[in-house]
This record gives structure tokens, C-alpha cells and sequence, in this order.
């Protein structure tokens, strides 16, 4: 599909979606939902993405639902369904997600970004988990994301009051891991999103994705290290397992055969230990 209130570029293994409605700071609407789910959905499907980096356009990430309309934004995804509701799945997407935030990020804007793997901010990022001060919940799974990231007494915190976090605190309390000027932030994802891209197996940065998903909930360390073991012998004996092997062996950069849409292995249930 044609974007219009996006963009969607692609450069050696990295794909970059960068929320583009600067003179509404990003307000998130029904027609930029759908366009970031088609954006996801084709950087998940496509091999020659192996990172995706989400921004925004302008001074902010984005300042939460489209309110100019007088909340029209919500009448229109109820007369939709569930279908238009901005909880989009990322922790499915198999390639890494890395959020470069900056400015204001309320509202979906900060929901969001809890279900990416790596979040960098900018100095000037205001975040707030604003809900309760509209009379609303927290949405996108919000409440299941974020206190496992800062804690069920942070989480609190946030969730209830409503109130603005800013850069320092966010780095302090777990929800971004670098805090960078901003003119440095989307140079640092990309860097980031690039390294990933050309050192790691896409397959098995897929895995360990999967890995961390899994065993944040597994019952004990024996049911855990009896799934990672089995996900890491069948990596061992992978192409790309040996392969990195030799690499690292021949003093040489590694050359990766696996592809994440026809190779990666279905690993619903542990398959005993190696």
C-alpha cells in the first residue's frame, strides 16, 4: 500500500518507520494504525529487513490519539472493531525492534514502544502513560508490558497518576537503555540497527527473541534450561551455527545462509535437553 501518513525506507538490511504527521506532532489516527501495520507486517515477511527502527517526524514521537476531532479518532475504530485498535502485535515480528524516541511520547505513543526490544531516547523525551487523566485504561497491553519492564510499583505509579517521566528517569527506571542528544538518536539506532544486521545470524537473533518471550514466564530453571538447551543444539548444528564457528575460527566476517521466513525452527514445546 501507498503511505501517506508514514514512511518506510530500506538500507542495507535495516528498515527505518518513521511516523510522519509533524504539524499534528504525530497523532496517532486510524489511517496511520494501518499503515504501521502494513509496515510491520512487511518488514517481518521481508529478507532483506533484518532490523526495523521506529521514530517519529519533527519534535515528538508521537502525542497519543488524534484528539483534534473531539475523540472522533475512537468512535470511528468502534465502528470498525477490533481490527483498528493501535495495540499492534510487535513482540510477534521475529526481527528486532529498536524504538529511537524523542519529544513528547503519551498516550499509544508510549504504549507502544513497551512491546519493541530496545528503546534509545532522546533528551527532550516526555513520556506519560496519560489514560487516567482522559477518563480511559491503559491500552495495548500496557498493564502486561510495563512492569515488567520498571516493576509493579513503578508500573503503579505510572499507570495511576498519569504523570510525565522524563529522559533521566526513564533511563534510571529501565524503560529506555541509552539516553543520547537528540540530533545523536536516530544516527545511534541506526548504528545499532546495522550492527545487528551485519554481525548477528537473523536466525538466530529470531531464537534468542523467542527465548526471552518464552522463559520470562517458564515455572523453573530446570524447564528453562532444558528448552534453551534444546534451541541451542539445534543452532549448533545449524548452517549458520557451524558456519559462525569458522568464521570466528578463519578470523573472517561470517556469511549467513539461514533466512527467518523459510529457516526458523517451530519451537513451541521444549524438546528435551542436549
Amino acid at each position: 500500500m501507498g503511505y501517506e501518513q508514514i514512511r518506510f525506507e530500506v538500507d542495507d538490511g535495516v528498515a527505518t518507520l518513521t511516523l510522519d504527521r509533524p504539524e499534528r506532532r504525530n497523532a496517532w489516527s486510524l489511517a496511520m494504525g494501518d499503515e504501521v501495520r502494513d509496515a510491520l507486517a512487511a518488514a517481518d515477511d521481508r529478507d532483506d529487513v533484518l532490523v526495523l527502527v521506529v521514530t517519529g517526524a519533527g519534535a515528538d514521537f508521537c502525542v497519543g490519539a488524534d484528539l483534534s476531532d473531539g475523540g472522533a479518532v475512537f468512535d470511528q475504530a468502534r465502528a470498525r472493531g477490533a481490527a483498528a485498535r493501535p495495540a499492534i502485535r510487535t513482540w510477534q515480528i521475529r526481527k528486532p525492534v529498536i524504538g529511537a524516541l524523542h519529544g513528547a511520547c503519551a498516550g499509544v505513543g508510549a504504549t507502544l514502544p513497551l512491546q519493541w526490544d530496545i528503546r534509545l531516547a532522546g533528551e527532550s523525551l516526555r513520556m506519560a502513560f496519560v489514560f487516567v487523566r482522559r477518563g480511559l485504561v491503559p491500552e495495548a497491553a500496557c498493564t502486561w508490558f510495563l512492569p515488567r519492564l520498571v516493576g509493579t510499583s513503578r508500573a503503579t505509579e505510572l499507570l495511576l497518576s498519569g504523570r510525565m517521566l522524563r529522559a533521566a528517569e526513564a533511563l534510571e527506571w529501565g524503560l529506555v537503555s541509552r539516553v543520547l542528544p537528540d540530533d545523536e538518536l536516530l544516527p545511534a539506532a541506526q548504528e545499532l540497527a546495522h550492527d545487528i544486521a551485519t554481525n548477528a545470524a537473523p536466525v538466530a537473533v529470531a531464537l534468542t527473541k523467542a527465548l526471552l518471550r518464552r522463559q520470562a514466564h517458564t515455572a523453573t530453571p530446570e524447564e528453562a534450561e532444558a528448552f534453551d538447551a534444546a534451541v541451542f543444539q539445534w543452532c549448533r548444528d545449524s548452517a549458520d551455527g557451524r558456519e559462525g564457528i569458522r568464521a570466528f575460527v578463519d578470523k573472517r566476517t561470517p556469511e549467513w545462509s539461514l533466512q527467518v521466513g523459510r529457516d526458523l525452527p517451530d519451537f513451541d514445546e521444549p524438546e528435551g535437553e542436549s
